[in-house]
């Protein structure tokens, strides 16, 4: 026994269906060895990375259309990873990352339910470089900013992996932190970009681009 109980859900992304596994609800934990916690993943915080979130389906749709010709993607705090799952099946080139330490398992086990290949995955910490990963054309996430601190590590991660002209993406649920995040990112290149159309009461999805540096 795992610890924790899980379900499956059914969904559909714009007209394609997926089966997804999640945590059977909010209150699951289960970290008998101290990963987590060593990874700074508290116990309010353990099963976040396990529930499908509003601006998560919402990252998934906006991905569902988006232009992956030629682009890798690298998605940050993935969670289950819809929103890689979707662009796995489009083909696209994508990372999917989180420093949660049941996060690989998950996207591994939610990828097989699809019938796709293994994701690659990368455990990423916002707060420290892995150089290996490289830069990416396109970062994404959703639904990864609940307290103000984390704007700017954010910000910082994303200018970490972000090569020139990059694209970002965020989805917003509306937690109050879009103007400090578009602020944030405005002091490492990035402009906000038009937003993509959305249902009346669905999450924002915050769009930039980094300005190309004249030579």
């Amino acid at each position: 026994m795992p610890g924790f109980s899980t379900r499956q859900l059914d969904l559909d992304v714009c007209g394609d269906a997926y089966r997804l596994q999640v945590l059977s609800d909010r209150q699951q934990f289960a970290d008998p060895d101290g990963h987590a916690e060593r990874a700074g993943v508290s116990s309010a915080q353990w099963p976040l990375f396990g529930q499908l979130w509003p601006a998560g389906l919402r990252l998934a749709e906006v991905m569902h259309d988006f232009d992956i010709e030629g682009k890798r993607i690298l998605e940050l705090g993935c969670g289950i990873g819809l929103a890689s799952l979707v662009l796995k099946r489009r083909g696209a080139d994508v990372v999917a990352s989180d420093m949660h330490p049941l996060a690989e398992s998950f996207l591994a086990y939610n990828a097989a339910l699809n019938g796709l290949p293994m994701l690659h995955f990368r455990r990423v910490d916002w707060a420290s470089r892995v150089p290996a990963l490289g830069l990416f054309d396109v970062v994404i996430a959703s639904d990864v900013i609940y307290e103000q601190a984390q704007v700017a590590m954010l910000a910082d991660a994303i200018a970490t992996y972000a090569g020139d002209t990059a694209e970002v993406v965020v989805t917003d649920p509306g937690r109050g932190h879009a103007a400090r995040l578009t602020t944030a990112l405005a002091l490492h290149g990035f402009e906000r970009a038009a937003p993509a159309a959305r249902a009346a009461g669905a999450p924002h999805a915050l769009q930039f681009r980094r300005l190309a540096v004249a030579a």
